[in-house]
This record gives C-alpha cells, structure tokens and sequence, in this order.
C-alpha cells in the first residue's frame, strides 16, 4: 500500500508542477501534507512531522547547495563559463565544438544548477553556432544534457545530496558513482543523439541573435584564466575529499 502511496505522490508532485505550473515549494507541501494524511498519520502531528523532515534535509543540504550556488554565480558574473567553453573549443577543433561544448558544461555543471547553467550558456552556445554553422540542435542539445545529468547525479546539487544523506552514503563516493554514472548517460544520450538529431533536424539560430550579438553580464574586460577556472570549479570536490580524509584518519587513529 505505502508503495502505491508513494507513487501516486510523485505522480501528483510531477503533474503540479509540470501541468499546473504549481510553484515547486507549494506543490512538495501540498503533496506531503496529503501523503501523510494518506499512510494515516494523525492530523495533530503531521505539522511537527513536515517541520521536522525539512529541517533535517536543509541541515544537510543547505551547505554544499548554499557554497555550489555562490561558486556558480561566481564564474558567471566573471565570464568564467565562456573562458571553459572557448579554450576547450580551440582544443577540439571545429568539427569537435559540439563536443567541446558539452565538456565545458559537464564542468561548469558541477557548482551551478541546471536553468541557471543553461542561461549562461545559452550565448556562448548560440555564438559557436554562428561561427560554425549547421543545426542549433547539435551545439544546444549536448550542452543543456550535460546540464542534466550533472543536476541529477553530481553533488552539490540537492537531489544527490538529499539522497545521499538519507541513506547515509560516503559524500565523496557518491560523487564518484555519480559522475560514472552521469558521464556514460551524457555521452550516449545527448551527445551522440544530438549529433543525430543535428542531421536529421535543421534549427535556425533566433533571428534576434542574427542581427547583434547579445550582451551579458558575463562579458567582463578581465576576465579568469582557464586553470583558475578549472580550480574554482573541483574546489567543492576538493572539500569533500578533504573532509572525507580527515574521518578516515580519525578512525586509523582511535582503532
């Protein structure tokens, strides 16, 4: 029964949120107010219940999220993200851009969640388009995977982070359980498919971005070189590391 429960609560949670543009806060506390009224939980202690679960979750949570954010609002605002994004181009090559691009936003997905990643990118996106021509789609659509995957399997990212804390995981061997598991789905889902897409399917640049290019924030006159960048972006990993070193050495050191 408490199965069934649970999946008709995603169900509903999903059909807010996409169908009803329900915001997503309000959908999760209608949702869990109706589950707990559901698997019989007594009225009088459903508030304590809620309030208990989202404390410990944001407990957990908040930091890592809280420090992801600040890192990725810091490569945007200092043209971090099209610093990535050009040096791994001229690495690649022309024929390899859409390749490049999807690296460059497999890395700057790490801090930075996925709309707010895909905005940044979006510009920088369209510019390699203009510059090398063919399908939108086959620039676009490995970028904005890369962006997904990294949301739904890397840490700091909420979901991983929730998850991993409920179960009680190791912080740093979920992140690398994460990304083998991302890295092979990105690949193979949205590079190689978009690349087929790319061909079957022509895309037109926004006849806006045609006639100017866009100006953003992130066109600084100074902007970070690609190994700060590369730092900025594996210093969450690097603390996570640190962190789980240091417990397992306490534990050598108390055995």
């Amino acid at each position: 029964m408490l199965i069934f429960i649970m999946i008709a609560s995603v169900a509903l949670l999903l059909l807010l949120i996409m169908k009803f543009k329900v915001h997503a806060f309000v959908a999760l506390t209608i949702v869990s107010l109706l589950t707990a009224l559901a698997t019989g939980i007594p009225i009088n202690k459903i508030l304590p219940t809620l309030l208990n679960g989202f404390g410990n979750t944001l407990a957990s949570v908040a930091l890592l999220v809280g420090l992801g954010a600040m890192i990725g609002r810091l490569l945007e605002i200092t043209g971090g993200a099209k610093v990535l994004a050009d040096t791994l181009i001229n690495k690649f090559g022309e024929q390899k851009a859409p390749l490049a691009l999807g690296i460059a936003s497999l890395l700057f997905g790490f801090p930075i969640f996925f709309d707010a990643g895909l905005v940044v990118m979006l510009p920088i996106i369209f510019s390699v388009a203009k510059q090398f021509g063919g399908s939108l789609i086959r620039y676009a659509f490995p970028a904005a995977g890369a962006f997904a995957v990294m949301h739904a399997f890397s840490v700091p990212h909420p979901g991983p982070v929730a998850a991993g804390d409920l179960l009680g995981a190791n912080i740093g061997l979920l992140t690398i359980i994460g990304l083998i598991c991302a890295i092979p789905t990105w690949y193979i889902a949205t590079y190689l498919f978009g690349l087929h897409l790319g061909k079957k399917y022509h895309l037109d640049l926004p006849k806006a971005f045609l006639n100017a290019m866009p100006i953003n924030e992130t066109a600084v006159l100074t902007p970070p070189s690609f190994k700060k960048v590369i730092l900025i972006l594996l210093l969450p990993l690097g603390i996570n590391y640190a962190g789980y070193g240091v417990k397992y050495f306490s534990r050598c050191k108390s055995n």
